[in-house]
């Protein structure tokens, strides 16, 4: 049975949690750059927690069930961690490689991009670059994931965690395609400031619906099959650890919205492969999910 009224409290909370958040650099004015970026970097990333603190006020004061319905006592099957924390990393490397096969960027292992940051920073020129890039590299793949679980865990307690398990009585393709759309239009604030797709503020914002209805369907699956948000957040915490990193090894000035990053259509192609090669293998939709799910959330 779809829980109509816990949904509706859940939507409205996260968004008068997060918008004002996303929305609140427009009122810096005329401040120093780097100031505004860093206080923007700190509102948005309160903003992600929206959904998840959204998701314990209506599990506990709306919906009146237990803190444990929302599974962070559940890991699932462990190897499904392992497709969480590498598969961002392939579909990244092939979104890079198809920019790059478009004509949209062009490769720089020169990497002009760090070469005139460092240039500008007190010290920078001591450091080759070369390491640079490849201390960043290493750090995104590695610890980086774990340390995004901060931030996305805010976000993947409430779009998996809470809403996905509500919506699945309207089916699990409904239930990803509407929560992912959802999860899309909760980013227009940030996206409508040049968040993601530079240069785009209002077709960014269904670039970037299009974008959450795959990655959404590929972290529902991962949820799907563990019935637990830290696999959802750790998926969450490498994309967003490793969506930029071809960025580093393109010449400046190419279209970012277009490509070099995760989020551009040039890696949509990798993420909508993936889950074809899901639905013919038989592991989309996952199989007696439902049950499981109403065990925990009924």
């Amino acid at each position: 049975m779809l829980e109509r009224k816990s949904i509706t409290w859940f939507l409205i909370i996260t968004f008068l949690i997060s918008w004002p958040l996303f929305l609140a650099p427009l009122a810096f004015g005329e401040v120093d750059a780097t100031a505004k970026s860093l206080a923007t970097q700190g509102l948005w990333a309160a903003a992600m927690w929206g959904p998840g603190i959204a998701a314990i006020i209506t599990t506990l004061f709306i919906a009146k069930k237990p803190f444990h319905s929302l599974r962070l006592n559940t890991l699932g099957p462990k190897r499904f961690y392992l497709w969480a924390w590498f598969l961002p990393i392939v579909l990244t490397i092939v979104g890079g490689l198809l920019t790059l096969l478009f004509g949209i960027a062009k490769l720089d292992l020169n990497f002009t991009m760090i070469r005139d940051a460092m240039a500008s920073a007190a010290g920078g020129g001591e450091v080759p670059v070369g390491i640079i890039v490849l201390v960043q590299s290493l750090i995104a793949i590695t610890i980086a994931p774990l340390i995004n679980i901060l931030f996305t865990m805010g976000e993947e307690l409430g779009w998996r965690g809470f809403l996905l398990p509500r919506l699945l009585p309207l089916g699990q393709w409904k239930a990803m395609l509407i929560s992912g759309v959802i999860w899309g239009v909760w980013h227009a604030p940030a996206i409508m400031q040049g968040h993601n797709y530079p240069g785009y503020p209002v077709l960014g914002v269904f670039m970037m619906i299009v974008f959450c209805v795959l990655l959404g369907t590929i972290i529902s699956w991962l949820y799907l099959n563990t019935n637990s948000p830290w696999v959802a957040a750790l998926i969450h915490g490498s994309v967003n650890a490793v969506a930029g990193l071809p960025v580093l090894f393109f010449q400046p000035g190419f279209n970012m919205a277009f490509g070099g990053t995760l989020a551009a259509p040039t890696a949509w192609i990798g993420m909508v492969l993936f889950i074809a090669w899901l639905m013919w293998t038989k592991r989309l939709p996952v199989e007696n999910q439902v049950d499981k799910t109403e065990a925990v959330v009924g």
